[in-house]
């Protein structure tokens, strides 16, 4: 059976490329950053380029492709955008229409991609400073919600931020948030901890995308601004199309998380 956890990520690229690999990626190329995606057309990238220059906690922009390129110079020179996501989400004129496992059918010349960063990636520094993480104990994705807080916005580009949250105890809350200040480039440190109605979330039981996690009677909830944050804007602005990632199948670049941190 297949490391996924110490794999590279050419190889675990090819084995999601092949369907062999088609769940959420956490947890997987240990050390390697993951990234978020959002696929666009030309006509829409320079708003979406402006609305992450506006919010780097939600939408800390890594790379851009060029113009009807599948690949990232430093992020994926061999990768495929259209292929190596175990998961899609196609939304036509802010409608979800479609969840296919890959995007080659709806890609053309006049595509640009964007790598978002995404907190898989600081995942591995908080494990190895011994914080533990829930969905990962429990063998599923993040929990994320939308709040109620709007994100700034960017010519057609605007709504209410995402964020993904994990249940810690206060004190390892405390070391996470200085293991994040070292990952400014993948969302740093927590927007939030505590009560998740400061900021309109009603059920942490109920996420909007991933699974809910148990919170134990000694934990509270620490939230990060999530890079879903763009399928949530996705409805307002209403593009003729938009291909992202499905919440927790992420993009797995070349580059180690090493690179991020300062």
């Amino acid at each position: 059976m297949t490391d996924l956890q110490n794999i590279e990520p050419q190889a675990l690229r090819k084995l999601i490329r092949d369907k062999k690999v088609t769940g959420h990626t956490s947890g997987m190329a240990k050390g390697y950053i993951q990234a978020n995606v959002v696929i666009l057309p030309l006509d829409y990238a320079y708003d979406f380029l402006k609305f992450c220059f506006k919010n780097p906690k939600t939408c800390p922009l890594l790379d851009i492709s060029e113009v009807g390129e599948v690949n990232f110079s430093k992020y994926g020179k061999d990768a495929d955008i259209t292929t190596d996501v175990g998961a899609y989400r196609v939304y036509e004129n802010g409608e979800l229409i479609e969840t296919p496992t890959d995007v080659k059918h709806l890609f053309n010349d006049q595509m640009v991609s964007f790598l978002i960063g995404c907190s898989f990636t600081f995942e591995h520094a908080l494990l190895e400073a011994g914080i533990p993480l829930r969905h990962l104990e429990e063998g599923h994705n993040v929990p994320m919600y939308i709040t109620n807080i709007p994100a700034e916005p960017a010519g057609r580009f605007e709504g209410n931020i995402t964020v993904s949250m994990r249940p810690m105890t206060m004190k390892d809350a405390i070391r996470a948030t200085e293991i994040t200040t070292h990952f400014k480039n993948v969302h740093g440190t927590p927007i939030h901890i505590g009560n998740p109605a400061d900021f309109g979330i009603k059920d942490l039981e109920n996420p909007d995308f991933g699974e809910p996690v148990k919170i134990k009677d000694n934990e509270v909830p620490v939230f990060w601004g999530c890079g879903v944050t763009p399928q949530s804007v996705a409805l307002d602005a209403k593009p003729e199309l938009i291909i992202t990632h499905a919440p927790g199948h992420m993009f797995i670049t070349d580059v180690k998380d090493s690179e991020l941190s300062d």
